[in-house]
């Protein structure tokens, strides 16, 4: 066993347990502790038994099992668990020591702890970690960010133990300054949450406008996961649908239809809002879990408040191609509203992010890994100033060549009483992002009628604001001008 450990982490839950274990099956020892001190133990003389960890009993006992400069990695809670641990470890380091926080923290409060730990003389790193438990174990995509100068020494760790691309390349690069890690890694979920609703919609569409058994869809599912659709998600989507409970019924049929979330959505659809990015999708996705949650409201709902019945009359295999169409469509709208809102945070907190090198670190590991990356990889290396993903040749193309399916599947489930938020809302921004005139001419003679509130006009330029006395009896005193 090593003399000094390489790396230390507090906190043996689930994650921490799995990432420790990979870091030391590529050749780095690792000292370890927990709040509850039993757990080290535990662990020690458990799935840690005979490998090189040093299990340390103390905060000061595992600084001082570290080479230096010393790396102290915290997988806690997110919250004031991650301020208090920084208090315990900050008087036991050195100047250029490293504390590393790898939960799914909030971006504003890893700004706030890197200035913080700075000051102190120390360097900090905010990084977000996708993939699971069984990510953190087999490979995870790390997104890290916070002290540049902290990169080259926490780089060999994490980028050995990150999931590897088809040419060997890890999913793990530098993002950013200060939250930036985080904040990918928080867009990274947001995407999370649009994917999942979306395969979602898309099997409530098959279960009850199509009438399909969980055998069938099980095979559609498997049949997508072979073609451009193919993903983790859609990987795992095909296996629940076949997974049977020990009666041989489908166990997805008996689990409640309430969902659950742990924020990183809803702070995806409030920094997106505070950006004025129309994030429109992933908010939905996050609505939807809302109403998903407000369930005996809905069983009474049910008895009271009806609609169509669902019935299909057609060609179904044309009507499932439509279906993954459609569904394609909306992942590149998903895609690109992420894309617009990183974009957005760069140029507000001062960020040079790599759009491209994101992609690639999304391409394994995390739970939204799928071939489309490669394509977004793709646009951003051909064109690193991209507005919006849309533009790019390729998703010009492909979106154009699924709009009628799209528009046949979003017909067909709002006609027959199927719920598609997700996809409906994905095909308003299209046709809201490729409209040279919006209605919102008519919003602002409102605004300006009831408030004052001035208006911009077509005939003069940018810049100029006018006001109207719409009713005769106002005066020319106007509001503040408006923000876009």
């Amino acid at each position: 066993m090593k003399e000094l450990a390489d790396i230390g982490l507090i906190g043996l839950a689930v994650m921490g347990e799995n990432l420790v274990l990979n870091m030391e099956s590529k050749g780095f020892s690792v000292a370890v502790f927990n709040r509850t001190v039993a757990k080290v133990d535990k662990f020690i003389d458990g799935r840690g038994a005979g490998k090189n960890f040093i299990g340390a009993h103390s905060i000061e006992e595992l600084v001082k099992s570290l080479k230096r400069p010393r790396k102290v990695m915290l997988l806690v809670k997110a919250g004031d668990a991650v301020d208090n641990f920084i208090e315990q470890i900050i008087p036991h380091l050195e100047p250029g020591d490293i504390i590393i926080d790898g939960g799914n923290t909030h971006f504003p409060d890893t700004v706030r702890r890197t200035a913080y730990v700075e000051s102190k003389g120390l360097l900090y790193i905010g990084t977000g970690v996708s993939g699971g438990e069984e990510g953190a174990l087999l490979g995870p995509s790390i997104m890290p960010g916070g002290s540049k100068a902290a990169w080259e020494h926490v780089k060999p760790i994490f980028q050995s133990i990150s999931a590897k691309v088809e040419d060997g390349s890890p999913c793990c690069e530098w993002v950013g300054e200060n939250g930036a890690g985080h904040f990918v890694k928080m867009v990274h979920n947001g995407i999370e949450y649009g994917d999942m609703q979306l395969i979602c919609e898309a099997y409530q569409i098959m279960k009850e406008y199509l009438g399909m058994s969980y055998d069938e869809m099980h095979e559609v599912f498997k049949d997508w996961n072979e073609g451009e659709l193919d993903s983790y998600l859609i990987e795992i989507t095909r296996d629940i649908l076949g997974f049977r409970d020990e009666d041989g019924e489908p166990i997805v049929e008996k689990i409640l239809d309430t969902a659950g979330q742990k924020g990183t959505g809803k702070w995806t659809g409030v920094a997106a809002l505070d950006l004025g990015i129309p994030l429109t999708l992933i908010g939905e996705a996050v609505f939807a879990r809302c109403l998903s949650a407000v369930k005996d409201e809905r069983v009474e709902a049910s008895k009271i408040l009806s609609g169509p019945q669902p019935k299909f009359e057609g060609d179904k295999k044309a009507f499932l191609e439509d279906l993954k169409n459609a569904l394609y469509a909306s992942k590149m709208v998903s895609y690109a509203q992420g894309y617009a809102l990183m974009n957005a945070a760069a140029e507000e907190y001062g960020w040079n992010l790599n759009y491209g090198g994101i992609a690639l670190m999304w391409r394994g590991g995390c739970i939204i890994r799928s071939v489309f990356l490669n394509k977004i990889k793709e646009a951003y290396d051909s064109n690193p100033n991209l507005k919006n993903l849309l533009l790019d040749p390729f998703f010009k193309e492909k979106i154009e060549a699924s709009q009628a399916s799209w528009r046949r599947v979003v017909a067909a489930a709002i006609s027959n009483g199927v719920p598609v938020p997700a996809l409906t809302t994905a095909l308003a921004y299209f046709d809201g992002y490729r409209s040279e005139r919006l209605p919102a001419n008519l919003l602002q003679a409102q605004r300006d009628y009831f408030g004052a509130h001035m208006y911009e006009r077509v005939d003069k330029p940018r810049g100029e604001f006018f006001h109207t006395n719409w009713t005769g009896r106002g005066g020319d005193t106007a509001s503040s001008t408006y923000i876009v």
